[in-house]
């Protein structure tokens, strides 16, 4: 159940005093309105947030209120994550959740409905480093190439190659993409692109790009008025996600390519050839609409890796 609508059905069932479900219900309309969180974000958060409320109400066996949840300790935190352990989450899933649960508890106590200093000091699951799974300049090209050649119908060709080639060359999420409306593509060369936390950026936009996006426009069936999606299935509908995704595995399956080779990677590409190529860390920064430079600074050690894989295939002495 999404998390919205799994808060409601958990302040609706767990006994929880009416002062906790007003303040649940204020944090997530301040999210919605003030941090103007996407809808994913917002799911996501009330699912954590409903986990944390459920495991709570039996593990101290009653009702849950502002008081309560003032007078949790650290083991009571420490159970919960142990609980999500033992239930096979992974570490990842944990970590923000622990983060939605950090962040309610800010918030209850910047409204003064409840202070705890216990989930201050617990210390977040160890994450391991992980580190982006880039396509090679080759294996992307062969990929925007071959879907090209995939699709039943000239058009949607030229569609698919244009999402693929702006992923590669803009660097955008497969979701900024397809959220994109015919009016912002750009008379220039730069496109302004509306990314988490409803950020906007400046993208330039290579002239290939912008060629194959005007190719895919042309013969495109649908025309879609201003405020209306650039990116259409056959049907005139936005295109999902969901639908690229499929596409790509194709591709994947054809070209022999990993399993990696998602999307999301051709974002990763974007990113890793930029800084093999001599961009530097703050361009890449912006280009890629990370809040934190430590985000950016993974694919420091994508690079690295592909240096130690060309010097080891390349060396005489690393042959020996």
């Amino acid at each position: 159940m999404a998390g919205p609508a799994k808060i409601r059905e958990v302040t609706g069932r767990l006994p929880l005093e009416a002062p906790l479900v007003a303040a649940i219900e204020a944090w997530q309309a301040w999210l919605a309105h003030e941090r103007r969180a996407s809808v994913h974000t917002l799911d996501a958060y009330g699912h954590d947030l409903a986990d944390f409320l459920e495991f709570m109400v039996e593990h101290r066996g009653g009702p849950l209120g502002p008081a309560t949840l003032a007078d949790l300790r650290l083991a009571d935190f420490r159970a919960w994550l142990a609980a999500r352990n033992n239930r096979g989450l992974k570490r990842t899933s944990t970590a923000r959740a622990l983060s939605t649960v950090r962040g309610f508890f800010r918030r209850l106590e910047k409204t003064g409905v409840a202070s705890n200093g216990a989930i201050s000091v617990l210390r977040t699951p160890k994450l391991p480093k992980s580190i982006p799974k880039a396509l090679s300049e080759d294996e992307a090209f062969s990929a925007i190439a071959a879907v090209a050649e995939m699709a039943d119908e000239p058009w949607v060709a030229k569609r698919d190659a244009a999402i693929l080639t702006l992923l590669y060359g803009g660097g955008l999420r497969i979701g900024e993409a397809l959220g994109l409306d015919r009016r912002d593509v750009p008379a220039g060369p730069a496109l302004r692109v509306v990314g988490k936390g409803n950020k906007e950026r400046l993208v330039p936009l290579l002239p290939v790009v912008m060629e194959a996006i005007k190719d895919y426009l042309e013969a495109c069936p649908h025309k879609p008025a201003p405020d209306g999606p650039l990116f259409v299935g056959k049907r005139g509908g936005r295109l999902s996600p969901s639908q690229v995704q499929a596409t790509l595995r194709k591709v994947r399956r054809a070209l022999g390519l990993p399993e990696t080779a998602t999307p999301h990677a051709l974002r990763h590409s974007f990113a890793t050839h930029l800084l093999a190529g001599g961009g530097d860390l703050r361009t890449i920064q912006e280009l890629l609409g990370h809040a934190s430079l430590s985000t950016t600074q993974r694919y420091t050690a994508v690079d690295t890796a592909r240096i130690i894989e060309v010097y080891r295939a390349a060396h005489p002495r690393a042959r020996g």
